[in-house]
């Protein structure tokens, strides 16, 4: 007999449902869970949605009943204005042929091409720094990681208009969730569809260019890439990625990169454990495709900031098939969140799970292994990050670039309490002291 129990929660108000609760309280989604257990009901953005979390929750979502989720239909609004028809929102075959397209330009040979446009972009940031002594890195970070997105991905040199696409990106992102009820041209939305449109006229030239002279950035490698029928990608598909990857190839790695810095820094002993790591290495010689490979250490790192600081706290889906998990039945036609925030926190897989730890990660502990699907920070199952492999070997560069030759210390009297929309960062951005060793 099929059951028909919904899960346990509340919808809220009429309307509006619990989204003022769910963007301001970042407990939201902990106090439920530890009420109601791994699934449970609210109204998000205008709709009935369930919020699933831990690693079989996650597990079901991602992989094993993918088939009953559609992506474009459980992204706020907002999301498809804004990035539009992009891989992001694509689903079934229609996506499947356009990653494939798109791996080449983010994997294996073309990864090998970009080690060193990475090492000397960070260089030149690195200089910069160091002559400036005191600035706020989250700042610098956006900056830094959008020159090496617009040059490796787009073709695109450094200088004002690459300062101009930064800013604008930035605009777009702070409308992603904005509450958009009045079409005023002052709100964040409207200033973020602007933005959009300017966005989308910079990159339909930058496109252009490419079809008519191909460069060696992954843009050209799609504008050639072909399907098994010989078919390319048609130019308004290749703006629409070209969004993305511009947005998803510099908005996490800066989130990350900022909260590595600032654990760093709270735990000198990690740091010095790290700087040892990569001072052996540097002795061989300089940084290489090949020394990336041989950095335990600071691989559980990484880890460990992805599990603690998360650049985005879950994904949204649309359930477009009737499914039912622990003995409830949830309706096609709602929303659902997965949870990577509280599937990050759970204490039966990493005990202390405030608590900064990159032993975690240790070949003797292996917390992520007992359960597959315990760190989504990049998602999991046949969609993980596309850009997955070009973030962590840019995190990578420019953490061993850092541990080599500069030191920092945080400067006093700033917030670094946890900011979580568009993406997670400190409060106040963080501001430092940056000297040489």
């Amino acid at each position: 007999m099929k059951n028909n129990q919904i899960p346990p929660g509340s919808f809220g108000l009429p309307i509006l449902g619990e989204s003022v609760s769910f963007l301001f309280d970042y407990k939201f989604i902990e106090k439920r869970y530890h009420r109601y257990g791994d699934i449970f009901k609210t109204h998000l953005f205008g709709r009935p949605t369930v919020v699933m979390a831990g690693p079989k929750a996650v597990e079901f979502v991602l992989s094993s009943h993918i088939e009953h989720f559609s992506w474009r239909e459980g992204w706020p609004e907002n999301f498809k204005i804004l990035l539009g028809e992009s891989l992001f929102l694509q689903d079934g075959e229609e996506h499947r042929r356009n990653r494939r397209l798109m791996m080449p330009a983010l994997h294996g040979p073309a990864l090998a091409n970009y080690v060193s446009t990475m090492a000397d972009i960070t260089q030149n940031y690195l200089k910069k720094w160091e002559k400036k002594q005191e600035f706020t890195w989250f700042d610098e970070y956006k900056q830094l990681t959008f020159d090496i997105a617009s040059q490796l991905l787009l073709g695109t040199k450094p200088g004002a208009e690459c300062v101009r696409l930064s800013q604008l990106f930035n605009t777009l992102s702070n409308g992603l969730f904005a509450i958009n009820l009045l079409p005023l041209p002052f709100t964040k939305f409207n200033k973020a569809l602007a933005a959009r449109n300017q966005i989308l006229e910079h990159l339909t030239q930058v496109v252009r260019e490419r079809q008519q002279k191909p460069t060696k950035d992954a843009l050209s490698l799609l504008v050639q890439a072909q399907d098994e029928d010989g078919n390319s990608l048609r130019e308004k598909e290749l703006i629409a990625q070209a969004v993305l990857l511009l947005f998803a190839g510099h908005e996490t790695t800066t989130s990350m990169l900022t909260w590595l810095c600032v654990e760093l820094a709270r735990h000198p002993e990690v740091m010095q454990r790290a700087r040892e790591e990569q001072l052996q290495l540097a002795s061989q010689g300089e940084l290489s495709l090949e020394q990336l490979g041989k950095m335990p250490y600071l691989e559980q790192i990484l880890l460990e900031i992805e599990r603690l600081h998360q650049p985005v706290g879950g994904g949204f889906r649309g359930v477009i098939k009737d499914f039912e998990f622990n003995g409830f039945h949830v309706p096609a036609g709602w929303q659902l969140l997965y949870s990577i925030l509280m599937t990050h926190n759970l204490e039966e897989i990493y005990p202390e799970p405030e608590r900064f730890d990159p032993e975690r990660f240790s070949p003797q502990r292996q917390e992520h292994k007992q359960y597959p699907f315990s760190l989504i920070g990049f998602g999991g199952g046949p969609r993980i990050c596309i850009g997955l492999a070009f973030a962590k070997m840019e995190m990578k560069i420019v953490a061993a670039h850092l541990l080599r030759s500069y030191d920092w210390e945080i400067l006093p009297n700033q917030s670094l309490d946890t900011a979580r929309i568009p993406t997670n960062r400190p409060k106040d951005g963080l501001r430092v002291r940056f000297q040489p060793l």
